[in-house]
């Protein structure tokens, strides 16, 4: 009776014990966080580098559960790439089934901020799997510039500023057709005919608003007077004498004031040298710097000039002396901050 018993008891406690072992093998939160982790998988990694990648990133709370489930589930056999969110209440189960099903989140890309294909290539590279490098590499190779009809000036014009979701994984090929697709979506033949009424392609359209954006960046609803302005210049033939096309071609962009001696650098980008656009645009246009260039304020503005009050917002004038004053009234102000540079 007394030896049944200790059977019993010793039957009951391995059933127990591997009920226990079951609940921490299946339906226990195994996720380290307390709402939830990311993490991103690169191409051709293998099992055991994704197990020391999940160590390394401290994803997991019990990493024996879930390698003995992975093993045999073939988790080993395919790890798919890519970027991945796993919520705290996710268990093993629920782990292996998203990284055997390659069930991965699409991650935000956006084309905005950017300034030189440097920096734009440098952007990808931390949202995306893409090397930098090759990135780069592309937006100098002629076939490809050729064949989408730009030049090594003019190619960052191809990505409109805006905010897609796309995998981690996605490849360079891919991406830039995801790339012209918007920018085809974009340049719809109602925008390519305001362009030509201004007199502009689109890629002109591009430049002159990268111009408008970098005069104005903090007020965008000045930025259709501006490109008033600009287009009145264009039209009649005067320089555009644009100072961030200057900050633009020394490629210093920490100054803050423009000197005489910027205005004399040697570069097709100094509007204060050459006659009419620039060779391609000096940043990104968002949306709104484009759609300032397409539906522009029409005015008789020629001359415009940092306002004194340091508002962001600018004194306009239609003739030289009334520009004087305005551009007097702030040199006297920054002067008097001590802005020299």
């Amino acid at each position: 009776m007394k030896k049944g018993l200790i059977v019993l008891g010793s039957i009951l406690l391995i059933s127990i014990l591997t009920g226990v072992f079951a609940y921490l093998y299946f339906f226990s939160p195994n996720i380290n966080a307390s709402k939830e982790i990311a993490i991103n998988i690169p191409t051709g990694t293998t099992y055991p580098e994704l197990l020391q990648m999940l160590k390394d990133k401290k994803v997991l709370k019990n990493y024996y559960t879930f390698d003995v489930l992975a093993k045999r589930t073939k988790l080993y056999k395919k790890v798919y790439p890519g970027h991945y969110v796993f919520k705290a209440s996710m268990t093993n189960k629920e782990i292996i089934r998203i990284f055997r099903g390659g069930l991965q989140t699409p991650v935000k890309v956006t084309f905005n901020a950017v300034r030189t294909k440097e920096e734009l290539a440098g952007k990808m590279s931390k949202t995306l799997e893409i090397d930098s490098a090759t990135f780069l590499s592309m937006l100098y190779d002629s076939t490809f510039l050729s064949m989408n009809g730009v030049d090594t000036n003019t190619v960052i014009a191809l990505f409109i500023p805006n905010t897609y979701e796309m995998y981690w994984n996605t490849s360079q090929k891919k991406l830039m057709e995801r790339v012209m697709k918007e920018y085809n979506t974009y340049w719809t033949e109602t925008r390519k005919t305001l362009a030509k009424e201004q007199g502009l392609t689109p890629i002109q359209v591009s430049i002159l608003a990268s111009i408008v954006q970098a005069e104005q960046l903090e007020h965008p609803s000045e930025r259709a007077i501006i490109a008033g302005l600009y287009l009145n210049r264009l039209r009649s033939n005067m320089l555009l004498q644009s100072d961030p096309t200057l900050i633009f071609a020394t490629r210093d962009f920490s100054i803050k004031r423009v000197l005489n001696i910027h205005k004399a650098i040697e570069s097709p980008y100094n509007t204060y040298l050459y006659e009419g656009l620039p060779p391609g645009p000096i940043n990104l246009p968002e949306m709104s710097s484009l759609n300032a260039v397409l539906h522009p304020d029409k005015n008789n503005y020629i001359y415009m000039c940092a306002k004194e009050d340091f508002s962001g917002y600018h004194n306009f004038a239609v003739d030289y002396a009334t520009h004087l004053k305005n551009a007097n009234l702030y040199t006297a102000a920054m002067n008097k901050m001590k802005i020299y540079k």
